[in-house]
């Protein structure tokens, strides 16, 4: 195998969204800090009502993915295509959004831990005015596996070997093929994940401590860290383990023109995305 390593860190930053809901951005906090198809990362964690009971209220989005994951907390989902869901612990919500679609995403608690992660994935230009879609997972669709001692893993999207046999999660393949695995490893375990040739690639550490490839660059709590090329990165854990989501999907090589939650290839589109939206047609 030829393995990755780390070749950027994205530390991630105190940030706001919705209705002033608190959270931390790594990807997507500034336009160049993106990982084509990877638009933006944000996650979500407080034992604090007033950090995140405003919610999302109902707003627009066009041309991507949206992928919620839920840890703690109970948050409901509704979208103008008549679609509702409620996701609690370890479950999953893909939307998505592709010519348009107006949702809301409100905390179903008054008191407690709210903790989870938001990606945004890019579409192709050849996609992003399809037929709007949403699919919500619960976290019993979403297969566990040991695959070595002391290491246990989340397939959400994309596909991995287990001696021998493939474990595929149940998200939605679309585009990019991504990849989207919850890896939780034990105190001072070292285990190699296989990740597709070509695809671009990040690890986001949410607890513990790790190490990343065989010369074993640090990477750092609550960071992205970009991987370069390889169809293989190895993870070893802290002495506290370690929890990182393990991401990875094709590069689509094409311009991103965003403004706010349209994201497009070009100017004129997302002037057509607002008017759109102005008007009534968009959702």
């Amino acid at each position: 195998m030829a393995g990755r390593s780390l070749a950027a860190v994205i530390d991630s930053v105190p940030a706001s969204d919705g209705a002033g809901v608190k959270l931390r951005r790594s990807l997507g906090q500034a336009d160049h800090l993106r990982h084509d198809p990877f638009l933006m990362l944000d996650e979500f964690f407080s034992d604090n009502p007033d950090d995140y009971l405003a919610g999302f209220p109902p707003h627009p989005h066009r041309g991507f993915e949206t992928v919620t994951y839920m840890l703690d907390g109970r948050m409901r989902h509704e979208d103008s295509r008549g679609n509702r869901g409620d996701l609690g612990p370890g479950d999953v919500q893909w939307m998505t959004a592709a010519r348009g679609i107006i949702h809301s995403e409100m905390p179903q608690q008054a008191e407690g831990r709210m903790r989870g992660f938001q990606l945004w994935l890019n579409l192709p230009a050849s996609h992003k005015m399809n037929p709007a879609a949403y699919r919500d997972i619960p976290a019993g669709e979403i297969p566990t596996v040991e695959p070595a001692q002391d290491v246990r893993v989340k397939v959400i999207a994309g596909t991995i070997l287990v001696d021998g046999a493939p474990v595929a999660g149940p998200a939605p393949t679309g585009p990019t093929e991504p990849l989207f695995l919850d890896l939780h490893l034990a105190p001072g375990t070292a285990f190699t994940v296989p990740l597709p040739t070509g695809h671009a690639a990040f690890l986001y550490l949410y607890e513990g401590s790790a190490r990343i490839g065989a010369d074993g660059g640090a990477l750092p709590h609550r960071a992205a860290g970009l991987l370069s090329d390889g169809d293989a990165v190895q993870v070893t854990a802290g002495p506290e383990g370690a929890r990182l989501l393990v991401l990875a999907a094709r590069p689509i090589r094409e311009p991103v023109v965003q403004y706010g939650p349209f994201v497009m290839n070009s100017r004129a589109e997302i002037e057509r995305a607002i008017l759109d939206y102005q008007q009534g047609r968009l959702g």
